[in-house]
């Protein structure tokens, strides 16, 4: 065999290990998931009921639901990647408490969803969840995306699309493949990473107002890419940042007081405007 056929032997026996070998990589890098299906009481939200989505594809989504009062809003919410929707019980209790609707999804493998994560799957599951809001009589104008972490990609991708009363960015990135060049230097990120999550990709797409949470001690995802992406924003934009905070920890510094805060009063007096129309068009 000689040296340039050997070479070329070579290369593509390691093209056929990056291309089979780097799902699982990078499913085991980007994605955490615990599965167990936990009954939604466990949380003491009074009201709080579990749905299960159907996927076109065959799988099942697991959602806990809990319905806003009259005039409030509904937080359509894409956690992190890890933890259970259990994780998230303050945030439950944070939001609900001042009437806000919470509409918690899990990702395919966590917290009793059927299947795998992966960006393609995630992002059609957050759109799922979307269309079965509109279809329980939330109005598209009364839904604020929330995403958290890795899903604040899902977020953006799905407010490029639908539309939303707001959008809020707990710990946002440019990209995910940025991330993990960050994270991990020493590894191909650019021939292992399908799921890459390119915010900036869709984030010129959003109209709705806009709300950036951020951690000023992040060391997982750095308080820059959530300044850049405020700085990058096309519709109105807010960005908050906690000079001790790390990537998950705000709520302990006020952060569920910010956001409660911009709801009201950026998205709250939305629906009085609208409500006075209404009450105007039919005298």
């Amino acid at each position: 065999m000689s040296f340039v056929t050997g070479i070329a032997v070579f290369l593509a026996v390691l093209g056929i290990v990056v291309m089979v070998g780097a799902p699982i990589v990078e499913r085991f890098l980007m994605y955490h998931p615990t599965g167990s299906r936990l009954d939604p009481a466990i949380i003491g939200i009074a009201n709080i009921k579990e749905l299960e989505l159907a996927t076109p594809d065959g799988e099942t989504v697991i959602a806990w639901y809990v319905k806003a009062a009259p005039g409030q809003p509904t937080l359509l919410y894409y956690h992190g990647n890890s933890g259970t929707l259990a994780d998230r019980a303050d945030r439950f209790a944070a939001y609900t408490k001042r009437g806000r609707g919470i509409l918690m999804m899990a990702y395919r493998g966590y917290s009793g969803s059927t299947g795998m994560p992966s960006e393609r799957a995630n992002v059609a599951d957050a759109k799922l969840a979307y269309d079965t809001l509109i279809s329980m009589g939330v109005p598209a104008e009364e839904i604020i995306l929330y995403g958290e972490s890795i899903g604040t990609g899902v977020a953006v991708q799905t407010a490029a699309e639908k539309r939303i009363a707001g959008l809020i960015l707990d710990a946002p990135y440019t990209s995910i493949l940025e991330v993990a060049q960050m994270i991990y230097p020493y590894l191909p990120s650019g021939l292992l990473m399908r799921d890459r999550y390119e915010t900036l990709r869709y984030l010129d797409k959003v109209e709705a107002p806009i709300l950036v949470i951020h951690g000023e001690q992040d060391t997982i995802i750095p308080v820059e890419m959530g300044r850049k992406i405020a700085q990058l924003a096309p519709s109105p934009t807010e960005i908050v940042t906690f000079h001790r905070a790390g990537h998950s920890d705000h709520g302990k510094y006020g952060s569920y007081d910010v956001v409660n805060d911009w709801i009201d009063r950026t998205i709250v007096p939305q629906f009085e405007m609208k409500q006075g129309g209404e009450d105007r068009a039919a005298g």
